[in-house]
């Protein structure tokens, strides 16, 4: 049993991750280690994307009406909310899930592309423009749409298919709201406002109208595919659909029952800057230095977010430069850049490679990423990503 001082520390006990790698602890580091990044450039060209692996909903939502009625973003976090359910053992508990808190992070979901084009193709040739529109508005989209949907959709979904009844919160807000969503169930847990939670996050790339924002903000990597520390010659982020969650709870808690402790959380920490030249490398110097005391030499490693747009990567790539004595990986090679969930995958993924003791091998050549030979006991996971809302945790091997 654990004494006071270690009580309330946090330990992710579950996690339940699906991307193009497939789903999974074990998919997921079979291709990490494979040196082949699962990359489309021909769903829609030019433009590079990271589509979901198959999987069978069937499996965590299993009723046919529920499937229906979610737009792809939510089908992906709900399975995923339910295999680290699974994984945690906590799946149709209904007892702790009654207690089990929900933190999501979420964009403002999928807008209804048939509407959008039908509304479009029409609007030029309506003898009343203005009434026309209204009408097909009226019409057209569901109760929960406005300009797209409701955020909050997700998290309602989790709730009504595995039954998590605790207390519920949405963030919205891009890396940010990954970023803090893991942060405050980080934090009520070491404060004992919460025992346990449920958090995570889902989005999905396969969608022109999400392309087409991005390339409008001159942020899509587009014409050929290149490892995140060497895209120079073409600047971007490579859009991923991907569901991520985390079940993270107290040392005394999964005690108590007996959970399987895959690596501890010790520390979240969040930032946001102007991002003028050199606000990144000083954010990340302020984050880094409230946590790089507790860092073994030789055993540690970063799991870095950087998704590959130009300013934000290279000031990034220049801070870890000065840390040669860390190993450091970029996820966003293999599994692309999905916004909000970004973060809390990129956790799960630290906490499985602290629970092997290693990292899996560099992905690049670009002299960022090194083998490592110690074993790993600890990695820092980076959230800088594409725009503003800097971020980091320490995740450590049990």
């Amino acid at each position: 049993m654990a004494d006071n001082s270690t009580a309330r520390e946090a330990w992710i006990t579950g996690i339940g991750i699906v991307s193009c790698l497939g789903e999974g602890p074990d998919a997921h580091w079979q291709g990490l280690s494979s040196g082949k990044p699962a990359a489309d450039s021909t769903t829609y060209p030019p433009y590079i994307i990271h589509k979901i692996g198959a999987l069978d909903f069937d499996k965590q939502i299993p009723k046919k009406g529920d499937q229906r009625q979610m737009e792809p973003w939510q089908r992906i976090g709900t399975y995923a909310a339910g295999l680290a359910l699974d994984s945690a053992g906590i799946k149709g508990n209904t007892e702790i899930l009654s207690r089990t808190d929900m933190i999501v992070a979420a964009g403002g979901g999928e807008r209804d592309i048939n509407a959008d084009t039908a509304i479009l193709s029409g609007l030029p040739t309506a003898e009343k423009p203005e009434a026309f529109l209204n009408e097909r508005l009226m019409s057209d989209l569901r109760p929960t749409l406005f300009l797209a949907q409701l955020s909050n959709l997700l998290a309602g979904n989790i709730s009504i298919v595995h039954g998590v009844i605790g207390s519920s919160r949405t963030f919205m807000g891009e890396e940010s709201a990954g970023v803090d969503a893991v942060r405050i169930a980080h934090s009520r847990i070491v404060a004992g406002q919460s025992d346990i939670a449920l958090v995570g996050g889902s989005h999905n790339a396969e969608r022109p109208d999400l392309l087409m924002l991005y390339e409008f903000g001159g942020f899509a990597l587009k014409d050929q595919f290149a490892p995140v520390w060497k895209r120079e010659a073409h600047k971007g982020l490579a859009l991923a659909s991907l569901g991520a969650f985390l079940v993270i709870e107290s040392r005394a808690h999964a005690d108590a029952r007996g959970a399987r402790r895959i690596a501890k959380l010790s520390a979240v920490l969040s930032d946001r800057t102007r991002r003028q030249p050199g606000d990144i490398g000083a954010s990340l110097g302020k984050l880094w230095g409230k946590i790089s005391g507790k860092l073994t030499p030789g055993k540690a490693a970063v799991i870095s977010g950087a998704s590959g747009v130009a300013a934000a990567t290279a000031e990034e790539r220049a801070f870890l430069a000065e840390h040669k004595d860390i190993a450091v990986r970029a996820t966003g090679t293999y599994l692309g850049h999905a916004f909000e969930p970004q973060f809390p995958m990129n956790v799960a993924l630290a906490a499985i490679a602290v629970s092997r003791g290693s990292l899996y091998p560099p992905g690049d050549d670009s002299g960022v990423e090194r083998a490592m030979e110690a074993p790993l006991t600890q990695a820092v996971v980076t959230s800088i990503g594409h725009w503003r809302g800097e971020g980091l945790a320490l995740v450590e091997a049990p």
